[in-house]
C-alpha cells in the first residue's frame, strides 16, 4: 500500500517534502495532485522507478513523429535549451510565458546532445522516443518545492486510475480524483510553428497569445532614448512588414519601452517628438513607465542603451528568461537630454542605424530598409 501524506494538513509541510525527495532519491515513485490531476514522479537517475513509471502510450502528430510516454519536469525555462538545445526561439518563447502552467511543450530536434545523453541508457529510451521530448513545469507548490531539493532531474506520466505510487502527496485543495477535466495542453514546438496535439486546459487562441515577439527598449526616464527607439523600430518593422504601426500586434510584435528610473506617465521630450515625425513616427500619446519584472520575463529582446543600463538589467532582470543586450553593440547610446534639438537629431539618427541591424535580425530575408 502507498503511503499518503498530505503536506497542507501537518504541522510541517517541509518535513513532507524532504521525505518526499528522499524517497525520489531512494528510487522510489511519488504522486503529486497537481493543477492538472494527479502525475507519478521518478527520478531520472534511478531506472527500475523510471520503469515502473504507468505508460500513457504514444500518439502520431502532424509537427512530431510521437509523443513520449514520459515528460521532463523542469524547474524554470531556463533549463530547456540544456535538454533540448535546438529549442527554437517560439519554443523558449513559450516555455518563458506559460510555465509554470499546465501546458506541456513537445520538442524534438538535437535531444543526444542535450542532458539527456547523460542519463541511464533505460531512462533516455522511454524518455526520448525518436528524438523527441515532452517539457513540462506544473505550478504546484510541492512538486516545485521537491524540484527546488531534488537532485538531477525528475521524470512524470499522468496516474492511472489506481495511482500506482510509493508515495502519494495529496493536497486538501486539489481535486481527489486521479484525472483532471483539466488536463494539461500539449503542445508540439518545431522551428517558428506550433500545433495543439493534446487538448487540454488551455486554448489554441490562448497559446496564441503568448507567441508574439515582445521588444522592450530601456533607457533611464523612459522620455527620450528609449521611446525614440520604440517609435523608430516600430515604423521601421511596419515598413518591412508592408502594415501599419496599429496593426504591428495583429501581426505578432509588440514593441514597447520604459525606464529604469521613470516617472510613471511622463510624455516624451519635445525633441524627441520632433525629431520621431520627421522620420514619420509619432511619440505624441508616449507615457513613461518603469520597466517592472513582468514587462522584462514578456521580453524577447530587451535592449539597453549603454553599459551601466546592461550591467543593472542582468543584476535584476536577467534571470527572467532573456538574455539583456546593448542597441549599440559598439557603446552607449548618450542620453540626449538637456541637449538643443541637433542632439536629439544625432541621437535619433544613431538609434536608428542601430535599429535597422536589429530589425534584419527579427525579420531575416525580407527587403531592406533604406
Amino acid at each position: 500500500m502507498p503511503e499518503v501524506l498530505d503536506w497542507q494538513r501537518v504541522a510541517e509541510p517541509r518535513a513532507v517534502i524532504h521525505y518526499a525527495v528522499q524517497s525520489l532519491r531512494q528510487g522510489r515513485t511519488v504522486a503529486f495532485a497537481t493543477e492538472s490531476g494527479y502525475v507519478v514522479t521518478a527520478s531520472g537517475l534511478a531506472p527500475e522507478a523510471v520503469r515502473r513509471l504507468p505508460s500513457n502510450g504514444s500518439e502520431e502528430t502532424g509537427i512530431a513523429p510521437t509523443v513520449p510516454e514520459l515528460a521532463l519536469v523542469l524547474r524554470s525555462a531556463a533549463e530547456a535549451r540544456d535538454w533540448a538545445p535546438q529549442l527554437s526561439r517560439l519554443g523558449l518563447r513559450l516555455a518563458r510565458r506559460l510555465w509554470p502552467g499546465s501546458v506541456t511543450l513537445l520538442v524534438r530536434g538535437d535531444i543526444e546532445h542535450g542532458l539527456a545523453s547523460r542519463l541511464p541508457q533505460e531512462v533516455r529510451a522511454r524518455l526520448c522516443a525518436q528524438q523527441v521530448l515532452q517539457l513540462a513545469a506544473p505550478r504546484h507548490e510541492a512538486l516545485r518545492e521537491v524540484l527546488r531539493h531534488l537532485p538531477g532531474p525528475l521524470l512524470m506520466a499522468t496516474a492511472t486510475a489506481d495511482i500506482q505510487a510509493d508515495v502519494i502527496i495529496t493536497d486538501g485543495a486539489a481535486d481527489a480524483s486521479p484525472v483532471s477535466p483539466q488536463s494539461a495542453t500539449v503542445v508540439a514546438v518545431k522551428d517558428n510553428t506550433w500545433e495543439i496535439v493534446r487538448p487540454g486546459s488551455m486554448s489554441a487562441e490562448e497559446i496564441r497569445r503568448h507567441t508574439a515577439c515582445w521588444i522592450v527598449f530601456v533607457c533611464t526616464g523612459n522620455t527620450c532614448r528609449s521611446p525614440l527607439a520604440e517609435a523608430l523600430c516600430k515604423k521601421l518593422l511596419a515598413d518591412r512588414l508592408g502594415c501599419t504601426v496599429e496593426e504591428l500586434p495583429s501581426r505578432g510584435y509588440h514593441i514597447v519601452s520604459a525606464g529604469l528610473a521613470a516617472l510613471p506617465g511622463g510624455a516624451a521630450a519635445a525633441e524627441s517628438e520632433q525629431v520621431a515625425r520627421s522620420y514619420g513616427a509619432d511619440l505624441s500619446a508616449h507615457r513613461s513607465q518603469l520597466l517592472t519584472a513582468d514587462l522584462a520575463a514578456q521580453a524577447d529582446y530587451l535592449i539597453g542603451m549603454t553599459q551601466g543600463h546592461l550591467r543593472t538589467l542582468r543584476d535584476y532582470f536577467g534571470h527572467l528568461g532573456v538574455a539583456p543586450r546593448l542597441l549599440n553593440p559598439s557603446g552607449d547610446i548618450a542620453d540626449p537630454i538637456g541637449g538643443d534639438q541637433p542632439v536629439y537629431d544625432a541621437c535619433a539618427q544613431q538609434i536608428r542605424q542601430c535599429l535597422q541591424a536589429l530589425v534584419a535580425e527579427i525579420l531575416p530575408g525580407e527587403a531592406n530598409v533604406s
